[in-house]
Parts: structure tokens; sequence; C-alpha cells
């Protein structure tokens, strides 16, 4: 055990300043280590604080600005605030429309037109307005920013969103103004446009087609005015938002697809047709009738109807216009492909029925001149002008061709040989009722017309006397054929049968005709001449069969009677041999005119049934007790009779064109011109 330490007094107050210190020492231990948490806490406020300085330095900048800016940023702001708020009231009383703009327009079409309208004024205030109240912003931007009265940050935020309005502002990016909603508007619009047209665009009846008359037809509005209207007033809203091309071609198709609607019931498919696909211009002779109907149904019934409702539609719009969109209609539905027919005519071969049939196309077409010159004759038509012009050109070009050149042709024809039946000549039919044709009624007026113009196209002049002169020239040169094939024959009975036949052809034909009273002797001639060549025919053919049935020797039997059965059976046989030889011989000849026929055969009975029937009624009996009667007495008189007059009927013959071609012999000659003829077959 330790023993206690003593202390005395000094020490004893150095302990109690120890202790003293100890607390004092631990007091502030605890004081410090309150302030380190304090101090802890604090840092991150700082920190807080100190991030929102700036915003807080922003904030009071103002405060610091010039008192004078201070004042006058309120004016500034005041005149900005002012147009922009308009803008934005506008801008939503735009939106209040979309309801009514988004409906459908037949519903109530004036209203929707209405609202249509207020919605393109109020548009039109964003599109002036919002360039001007930009440009106020803008001004007070640049006002805080040169003053100072505004953070960077925030003019720059300003600035971003001005320069997007600016953007707004291109002719590009007007239509985001609304959204789109002017356009699906306009959209809607022009749908109704289309479905008004449609829904009243009705093909016209195949009835009228029969209807169409000499007299011009002016066809009623294809619309109901009502209808007409209605596509005006639209008309008037999509020009105004620059839809026009758009509206006309809308126009284009619908009505152009009616008209063409109407056609096509007529059966247009031969207007399609190539040179290559038919042989001459008879083969589609039909289709030529047809054209010149259908073409003249089509002007007068059906351009001229959508001329009148062009002329309805677009009158407000400008002559131009409506005259264009005509001119549109017309090509698509098919104006082109009629004159394009034509003109695929004008190239087949030459031949003298393509004359014909290119006379009845110059006819259609100037019967139709005036209404083609008032309906086509506006600039937007002159591809359908030329077309129409080259036409009457190749026309009446092939008319002078062909007129001028039938002559020669007739004249080549004289080397080829006649026919071999004694007919007519298929030449000499068709020249007469040729010549007939030209000079007559129908044609003779036009064809005049034809080679006027084609004259004075040279500077020169047509007088009428050069186309009867031409006609009877042909007429004179089938005279001179005739003469030479008359002698061309071999034998005389045939010969005088074929003059018969073509002068008794020739009178009849020509006889009362307009080609007749110009040659009134001629035909005279031709009657005295087939009087004249029957005449010879009979003398030199069945008029020498009587005299195989001769008498002589039968007089009261004066031979006996066994002698006088074997004369007249050696007479019945001669006669029976000479009248089977005659009648085979001519049973192959041919008279087509039936009375020419009839009484040429009536003269060839009178001739021979009466000796016949004479003949065996005296001397028949002699023969017909004989075993070999059938032999002598062949032919009853019913027979004789009925044979005879079934001579020289025609027989059916498959149709061949009459072509010149070059033959030897005594129809060689002409061998020259022969090479002429080759631009027309006769």
């Amino acid at each position: 055990m330790t023993a206690p330490v003593l202390v005395d007094g000094k020490g004893k107050k150095n302990i109690e300043n120890l202790v003293s210190a100890t607390r004092s020492l631990k007091a502030s231990l605890e004081k410090s280590r309150a302030l380190g948490f304090a101090l802890q806490k604090a840092g991150s406020r700082l920190e807080e604080i100190s991030q929102r300085l700036p915003t807080l330095e922003a904030a009071v900048r103002p405060i610091r600005a010039d008192k004078e800016a201070l004042v006058a940023v309120g004016g500034h702001i005041n005149r900005a605030v002012g147009p922009a708020a308009a803008v934005l009231k506008v801008f939503d009383a735009v939106h209040g429309l979309e309801k009514s703009l988004l409906s459908d327009p037949r519903n109530d079409l004036p209203g929707y037109l209405s609202v249509l309208k207020r919605m393109e004024e109020a548009l039109r205030f964003l599109g002036d307005n919002c360039g001007l109240g930009i440009q106020w912003l803008e001004d007070i931007v640049e006002y805080l920013e040169d003053n100072t009265v505004a953070d960077e940050k925030y003019l720059g935020s300003l600035k971003n969103s001005l320069k997007k309005l600016r953007d707004l502002q291109s002719d590009e990016e007007k239509t985001e103004l609304d959204g789109g909603l002017l356009n699906a508007a306009l959209d809607k619009l022009e749908n109704e446009f289309r479905r008004l047209l449609t829904e009243h665009s009705v093909p016209l009846p195949m009835s009228s087609a029969a209807s169409v008359s000499d007299q011009a037809c002016i066809a009623p509005s294809p619309l109901p005015v009502t209808v007409i209207h209605k596509l005006q007033a639209i008309l008037g809203r999509l020009i105004a938002n620059k839809r026009l091309e758009r509206c006309i071609s809308i126009y284009v198709e619908v009505r152009s697809c009616n008209v063409r609607a109407s056609l096509q019931a007529l059966g247009l498919d031969y207007l399609e047709i190539s040179v290559s696909e038919f042989n001459d211009v008879q083969s589609i002779e039909g289709y030529i009738a047809k054209w010149g109907t259908h073409l003249e149904f089509a002007v007068k019934h059906l351009f001229e109807a959508e001329f009148k409702l062009c002329n309805d539609v677009f009158e407000r719009i400008g002559l131009d216009v409506w005259m264009g969109c005509f001119a549109k209609i017309a090509t698509q539905a098919g104006i082109l492909a009629f004159l394009q027919f034509g003109k695929t005519v004008t190239e087949s071969k030459n031949d003298p029925i393509k004359l014909l049939k290119l006379l009845d196309i110059f006819a259609s077409l100037n019967k139709l001149r005036l209404d083609f010159n008032r309906l086509f004759g506006g600039a937007a038509c002159l591809e359908i002008q030329n077309l129409t012009r080259d036409l009457i050109k190749r026309v009446i070009d092939g008319v002078a061709e062909i007129f001028w050149e039938l002559l020669v042709q007739v004249e080549l024809q004289r080397q080829n040989p006649p026919p071999l039946d004694g007919a007519v000549s298929r030449l000499v039919n068709f020249i007469i009722d040729y010549s007939n044709k030209l000079l007559s009624d129908g044609y003779r007026p036009i064809l005049t017309q034809a080679l006027v113009i084609h004259r004075s196209w040279k500077k020169e002049k047509f007088q009428e006397a050069l186309l009867v002169g031409e006609v009877t020239n042909l007429v004179k040169a089938i005279e001179q054929n005739l003469d030479t094939w008359i002698k061309a024959y071999e034998d005389s009975t045939l010969s005088n049968f074929f003059a018969m036949n073509n002068h008794w052809h020739l009178y009849k034909h020509l006889k009362g005709t307009k080609v007749g009273e110009l040659m009134v002797d001629k035909v005279k001639e031709h009657e005295q001449y087939k009087d004249y060549y029957a005449a010879v025919f009979l003398r030199d053919s069945w008029s020498k069969l009587p005299s195989h049935l001769s008498r002589e020797g039968l007089i009261m039997f004066s031979g006996g009677r066994a002698t006088a059965r074997d004369l007249v059976k050696k007479r019945l046989k001669t006669f029976n041999e000479a009248f089977e030889d005659m009648y085979k011989k001519q049973s192959n000849w041919v008279i087509t005119d039936r009375e020419l026929r009839e009484k040429t055969c009536q003269l060839i009975v009178q001739t021979i049934v009466p000796v016949y029937r004479s003949y065996m009624q005296n001397y028949g009996p002699l023969v017909e007790q004989d075993a070999s009667s059938s032999k002598y007495a062949k032919y009853t008189v019913q027979n004789l009779e009925k044979m005879l007059l079934s001579l020289f009927h025609p027989k059916p013959l498959r149709y061949s064109s009459l072509k010149v071609r070059q033959t030897s012999g005594k129809f060689s000659n002409g061998a020259a011109d022969h090479r002429r003829s080759n631009s027309m077959v006769l």
C-alpha cells in the first residue's frame, strides 16, 4: 500500500488551475464541433445561393438600367403586344371555322362558300398583319437589347421564336397558318365540282343521230341552269385560290368522257382503219357513208352542245379560257379520229369510185364548213384547223388528179379484148353510169367547186364547160372503144350480138339523162345502131334455120311416102343439128337488159317456132310412126319455144375489178400509155 502524498497550498492551487483549463478546453472543443457542423450545413445553402445569383442578377438588372429606358419600355411592349393579340384572336377564329369547312359542301353550297370566303379573309388578315406584329416584336427585342433591359439568354430565346414566325411568312409556308384547313376545303370544293359535272353528264340518246337535218342544229345546254350557277360559284372560289387549271382538267376529263360515250354508241371502230387493211375504196364504201352522217351528228349535236356549255360555265373568266377548254374536249373526245379517217381514204389507191367517195367527203366537210369555222376557229383549235385544211387539200388534189386521168384510163382500156359472152362491156356499163353520176345534181356542183378551188390554187380559172366537155369526152372515148371491140371478134355473129347489146345499153342509159341531153344526136344514133345490129344478128344466125325445113319435094308426096319420110327425116336432122349448134354456142351469150333480152328472144321465136310448128303439123306424122322418130322429132313446139326463151340470161359472176392490163396481138398497142395507168385502176 502506497503512502498518501501530501500537497501543500501552492500545489493545490496549481491543480485547480489545471482542472479549470481542462474544462475550458473541453468547452472550446464542443463549440468547435458545433461550429463545424454549422459551417457544413451552411455550405450547401451557399452553393444554392450561388446558383441563383445570375437569375437574381437578371431580375434586378432593369432596376440598374437607365431610368428613361425603363420608363419607355412599357410603351414599346404595349405597341407590340396589341397587334400580336389581334393576330392570335383571328387565328383562333380560323380554327373555329374548321368544323364547317370539313363538312360536305353539297349539303349547303352557298353557306359553305360563305364560310370559305371568311376563311380566306382571315388568312389574308393573318398574312398581312403577322408581318407587322413580328416587326414590332423585333423592334422591342432590339430596344431591350440596346438598352440592356433584358437578359441575353431571354433575348436569344425571343429572337429564335421571331425567326420561326418570320419564316412562316414565306410563300411556301403561308398555308401552314391554318394547318392545311384551306387546302382541305378547296379539295372538297373540287370534289363537289366533279360530282356536279359527273352526275349531270349523260350521253346523248342515239335516237338523235337519225334526226340530223340539213339545217343547223343548235343543241340545248346539256346541264341545268341551276347546276351551271353552282359550277360558276365553285369556280369563283377555286380561281381565287389559283386552282383554275385543276378545274379545267376536271371539266375536260368529265365532259370529253361523256362525248366519247355518246360517239361509241355509234360504232366508230372503223375510224381506226389503216390503208393496209383494205384493198380499195369500194371495200370501205359503207364506212365512208357512215362517216359523213356520224361527223355531222358529232359536230351539230355533241360539239355544238359542248361549245355552248363551255361558254356558259367559263364565260366570266374569259374567251381564251373557255375556248381552250372546248378545244381540249373536242380533241380528247375524238374529232381528230374523224379527220384521220378522211386522210386514210385519200391515201388509198386511185380509182373512179375513190373520186366519188372523195366528193362525198368534200360535200360533208363543205356542209359543215360554217360550223367548223365557228366551233374550231379559235387559236386553241390550231391542231384541228391544220388537220382539216390538210384533209381538204388532199381531197381536192385527189379529185382533180383522178378526174383528169379518167379519159386516159378509158383510152387505155381500148387495147383489152371485148367480153367473150357478147354482153355489155363492164367498162361501157360503168362509164355511162359514172358519167351520169358526175353530172347529176348530187355530184356536179360539188365536183365543179372542187375543180374551181384546185385551179384557183394554181392561179387559174375553171369554166364549168370544161367539166361538161371532159365528161362527154369520156362517153365519146367509150364509143370509140366500142367500135374497136366490135371489130375485134372473129365471129361476126357474136360481133353483131355484142354491138346490138352495147348500143342498146348506151341508148337506154343516155336517153333522158344529163349526159344524154348534151349528146341528143348520139343517143338517136345508138338506137339506130341497135336496130341495125339486131337485124343483122338475126339474119346471120337464127333466120338461117327455117331454110332447113324446106317443103321442096314434099308436095303431094311426089316421090312416094317412103321417100317423103326419108326427106323429112333428113331435113329434121339437119335442122336439129343446126339448132343445137347455134343454141349451144349462144347459150353462153348474155343480154343483161331484160327488155332487150325478151324482145330478142321473141324475135327468134317468131323466126323459128311458126315455121317449125307448121312443118311438124304437116310432116311430123311421117316420122312419128317410125321406131326412130325420137331421133328426128326431138323437140315439141313447146319445148323448142321454151329453150329459145331461156337464152341470154345472165350468169352469176364473182366481182373482179376492171384493171388496165397489156395484152398481145391486136390489143398490144399503147404500151407506152400503159405505164401511165399505174396511178389508177378502172
